[in-house]
């Protein structure tokens, strides 16, 4: 039997005491850990000792502790787990790649089909913690994290440096990436991370700090230790800094049901010479990256430019950029946008929308941004559930993805575009804008009909008929017919304004704001102490003296005699919508009229864009854009918005 007194001598067991002898419980937890690293108690009694989140003071303190006894910089340790959850623990749920708490240790029941080995019992093994403790505790995830990234800077034959310099090695090898590029595009995350600093306050309520790093630059050459395969050069057309891979979609001929000939599943263009690009779609997949991959190689289905995997950002090209896909439900958005999937179920946003997913995203929108002078604002970067309809019969049927769960405020910072007050506080437009985190509205039908949704954080605010919380919600007459009203179910946009959309101040009352929406006024409570929206500045649009009301579109056709002989003329259609006299609407631009005629397999010759002599203008109508024509309206600054009380 081992000696006792030599036991004490353990440095193992004398960094477990000293831990007992300030912190009570948790230093019980601890104490028991370093005797079963030391060898002298077996893992399954160190089970039974106290959780080791239950006495924490906070999770800031648990980075502090497992860096110190890992001997990992406390800020690496930091900067790698925002990038995996910004720090949240989910409550213990799994992410879609099987992976648990603030760290992201993955086990192999659960995670994704070709994902990366899995980390939990690596990190049960180096830490004695049991997995479900792994699992359940934010505090002891972070030790499990910690040992895992001292064991990979270990296994690199690399010093336990506190010079966060030193630890890039082990933080791409944390990203279990299979080739180099998608390490280092984890890592220089990181370290992207480590240089700019971040704070939030987690799902848990704790408040965390990253401090600033500023000009620091990490041993980059430590890549080359990992010994990963290099991936092929393909065509897929990306920023260089992003793991990004070609999976085409095809273009090609078929027989319909029919026997019919048809063909699929986009349309061959030269934008932007012939058309410019002037939207990017952001939408989610309604289900896995392998399923939604397999689905835009298929002729007969849609398609869309870009595939987002949650786990790790990794971005798949399907359709080239200059080729127009089939992914808005709008043909004029579709023809001048690129759409980007994202591998997400919009009701289940912890699960899927992962920092990793929401970082490779921005840095790709930058880049298209960049590429094809598209503004970085809420009018030109939209939802799929902001695309409007072409028809009034399809205005039912659009997509409501990414929902209103995806944190526009945290994707428009990580574009370098944040959203910010401008103007006075009786500025005549705003900038919806809650604080994501503690902006909790309560949406129904996630799951079944009339199910209420786990609470989480919103960029979404619901406007009411009245400045009373009991009012009825506004109604959408598109898709609410007859004596139907709007509701709370997580999937209805009719009475819904999302973050970073600008709407004309319509009235204020108390604590509420009143904004022009789908023709009527729409409030929203909005208390000084709690803003769910700021002043902002711009033009607005109202319809020209002497018309009490003008007709509202959901795309920007020409004139019937702009259509050559040949081509079949698109009549336009208004959507059952007006806008009246003495109603405004923020401007987001000015849009010529065209339509892409496309309709037929077949070479360039028969490929034709009709333009017209018909402008248009873009409004923020309701949660969706619309258009109006130019003439049927005035263009005005913003200015001051009517005095509390009206």
């Amino acid at each position: 039997m081992l000696d006792a007194r030599r036991a004490f001598h353990s440095p193992h067991v004398a960094a477990a005491a000293e831990a007992l002898a300030g912190a009570g419980g948790t230093g019980l937890r601890r104490f028991v850990h370093a005797w079963v690293a030391a060898g002298l108690l077996l893992p399954a009694l160190a089970a039974a000792a106290p959780s080791a989140r239950a006495d924490d003071a906070s999770l800031q303190q648990a980075f502090v502790r497992a860096a110190e006894r890992y001997r990992v910089p406390q800020d690496v340790l930091l900067a790698v787990s925002y990038l995996e959850s910004r720090w949240d623990g989910y409550g213990g749920a799994p992410s879609v790649a099987g992976g648990y708490g603030p760290m992201h240790l993955t086990e192999p029941a659960g995670r994704a089909a070709g994902g990366p080995p899995p980390t939990l019992p690596q990190a049960a093994r180096l830490t004695g913690l049991a997995p479900r403790e792994l699992r359940e505790s934010a505090a002891a995830n972070v030790q499990g994290g910690a040992a895992v990234l001292a064991d990979l800077q270990r296994r690199l034959d690399l010093p336990t440096s506190a010079d966060p310099a030193d630890w890039y090695g082990a933080v791409a090898a944390y990203s279990a990436a299979r080739d180099e590029r998608s390490a280092r595009s984890f890592a220089d995350e990181v370290y992207d991370v480590l240089r700019t600093g971040a704070r939030r306050t987690t799902d848990d309520g704790d408040r965390m700090v990253l401090p600033p790093h500023r000009g620091l630059r990490p041993h980059a050459e430590q890549l080359a230790l990992l010994g990963l395969a290099k991936a092929a050069a393909g065509r897929a057309e990306c920023p260089a800094e992003l793991a990004c891979e070609w999976i085409p979609a095809p273009y090609k001929e078929f027989r319909g049901a029919g026997g019919e000939p048809d063909y699929g599943n986009h349309d061959l263009a030269r934008r932007p010479l012939d058309m410019r690009v002037r939207y990017i779609v952001i939408h989610d997949t309604e289900g896995g990256y392998a399923g939604s991959v397999q689905a835009v190689q298929n002729p007969e289905f849609v398609s869309w430019q870009y595939t987002i995997r949650s786990r790790d950002g990794h971005v798949a090209q399907h359709v080239p950029l200059k080729a127009v896909a089939w992914h808005a439900g709008n043909w004029h958005v579709n023809s001048q946008s690129i759409g980007i999937e994202h591998e997400a179920r919009l009701v289940s946003p912890d699960t899927w929308f992962t920092e990793a997913m929401y970082r490779s995203s921005a840095k790709l929108v930058r880049w298209l941004a960049g590429r094809y002078d598209v503004p970085l604002d809420r009018q030109h970067i939209i939802g799929h559930d902001n695309v409007p309809a072409g028809t009034p019969g399809a205005v039912s049927g659009m997509h409501t993805d990414p929902g209103p769960y995806w944190d526009w405020a945290h994707y428009f910072e990580l574009l370098g575009a944040p959203f910010k007050a401008q103007g006075g506080p009786r500025s005549g437009a705003v900038t919806i804008l809650p604080d994501y985190a503690s902006h909790r509205p309560r949406y129904t039908s996630c799951h079944s009909g009339g199910d209420t949704c786990p609470a989480h954080g919103s960029g979404a605010v619901r406007l009411r008929s009245a400045p009373d919380p009991d009012a009825p919600l506004v109604k959408d007459v598109g898709l609410h017919s007859g004596e139907g009203r709007s509701s709370s179910g997580v999937n209805d946009t009719g009475a819904r304004a999302s973050t970073g959309q600008q709407f004309a101040v319509a009235g204020r009352k108390g604590a509420w704001t009143a904004i022009w929406y789908l023709g009527q006024k729409a409030w929203f409570h909005n208390p000084k102490d709690r803003p769910v929206a700021v002043p902002a500045t711009g033009r607005v649009v109202t319809p020209r003296p002497g018309l009490e009301k003008v007709r509202v579109y959901g795309r920007v056709l020409p004139e019937p005699a702009a259509f050559p002989e040949g081509i079949k003329v698109v009549e336009q259609t208004p959507l059952p919508y007006t806008l009246k006299a003495g109603q405004r609407y923020v401007l987001g631009d000015r849009v010529p009229s065209e339509h892409y005629h496309a309709t037929e397999f077949s070479g360039p010759t028969q490929r034709r864009v009709v333009r017209g002599r018909t402008v248009y203008y873009e409004i923020q109508f309701g949660h969706r854009i619309a258009y109006v024509k130019a003439a049927d309206v005035v263009v005005s600054p913003a200015g001051t918005a009517p005095r509390a009380g009206a």
